[in-house]
């Protein structure tokens, strides 16, 4: 794995301090790899993300991926906190495993200096098959 331009270290704070309301200890939130191009983050398990059926919500498992995409994007270019999801699509696989936590390996497919195009697939812990895969489109503001 190619080095990043942040460390995870450095990528924690940074998200705390400018995004507290999403980033703060508790939250189930983890950086766990940061490498040019590439992240892996986790959701924790929550009960209050199930839904009726017994299943993780479609929002949490978005709210995942755009997290790791916006991880694997600072990661690659540095802090750029107005970085945006222009556009992201998702396609569920299959039902995530109960009780488990989530975890989501993102890469950058095309790091442009306007645009950065990714995929993030994301797991029940432990289980070899995806739970969802995500396309996913930043754009990067002008940095002068």
């Amino acid at each position: 794995m190619s080095k990043a331009v942040m460390s995870i270290e450095e990528l924690d704070r940074f998200l705390a301090k400018e995004f507290p309301q999403v980033f703060f200890p508790g939250c189930g939130l983890a950086i766990e790899q940061l490498g040019h191009l590439t992240a892996r983050v986790r959701q924790a398990y929550d009960a209050k993300s199930i839904r009726p059926g017994g299943t993780i919500s479609g929002p949490t498992m978005m709210a995942l991926a755009d997290f790791a995409m916006y991880a694997v994007v600072l990661g690659s270019i540095g802090p750029v906190p107005l970085a945006v999801t222009t556009n992201l699509n998702i396609n569920f696989l299959r039902k995530p495993a109960a009780g488990r936590d989530l975890v989501a390996d993102a890469r950058l497919l095309k790091l442009g200096r306007r645009l950065a195009v990714g995929e993030v697939s994301i797991y029940s812990d432990g289980m070899d098959e995806p739970v969802a895969h995500v396309t996913s489109t930043y754009s990067i503001p002008r940095r002068d």
